[in-house]
C-alpha cells in the first residue's frame, strides 16, 4: 500500500497552522491520472500478495491432505488383512465342524458376495445423487 494511504479512523494528518488534511492537498496537487496510477499499482501489488498467500496456504493444505490420505491408505490395508485372517478363521472354524472345509469355503465366500452386493447397491445410489458444482456451474 502507499504510504499515502490512511485508515478511517485515523485522526485527520495536517501540518503546521493549515487546517487543510495532507491528502486533500496531495489531491488538489497531483492529476487524477497520476492517482489513479498509484491506486492501480496498489491494487495490482495488494491482489499479488494475496494470490502469493493463498498458493502457499494451499500448498501447506496439499501436503497435509496427501500425509492423511498415504495414513488412510496403509489403514486400508491393514484393515483387508484382517478382514482376509478373520475370513479364514471362520472358514477354518466351520470346517472343523460337520460341514467340512469345502462347504465352510463355500458359506464364508457367500457372506462376501452379500456384502458387496450390498456396498455395490448403496456406492451406486450415492453416485446418482452426486451433484458436481451447480452452483459454480
Amino acid at each position: 500500500m502507499s504510504s499515502y494511504a490512511r485508515r478511517p479512523t485515523d485522526p485527520e494528518p495536517t501540518s503546521g497552522t493549515d487546517p487543510t488534511p495532507r491528502w486533500e492537498r496531495r489531491a488538489e496537487k497531483e492529476s487524477l491520472g497520476s492517482l489513479m496510477s498509484n491506486v492501480s499499482s496498489d491494487l495490482s501489488t495488494l491482489i499479488r500478495q494475496e494470490i502469493a498467500l493463498a498458493k502457499a496456504e494451499l500448498r501447506e493444505t496439499a501436503k497435509n491432505a496427501g500425509k492423511g490420505a498415504g495414513m488412510f491408505g496403509g489403514a486400508g490395508i491393514a484393515g483387508h488383512f484382517v478382514l482376509l485372517f478373520l475370513s479364514i478363521a471362520l472358514w477354518a472354524a466351520l470346517g472343523a465342524t460337520a460341514i467340512g472345509t469345502a462347504w465352510s469355503a463355500v458359506i464364508v465366500a457367500a457372506i462376501w458376495a452379500i456384502i458387496a452386493a450390498v456396498l455395490a447397491v448403496l456406492g451406486k445410489k450415492n453416485l446418482e445423487q452426486a451433484q458436481g458444482a451447480p452452483h459454480t456451474t
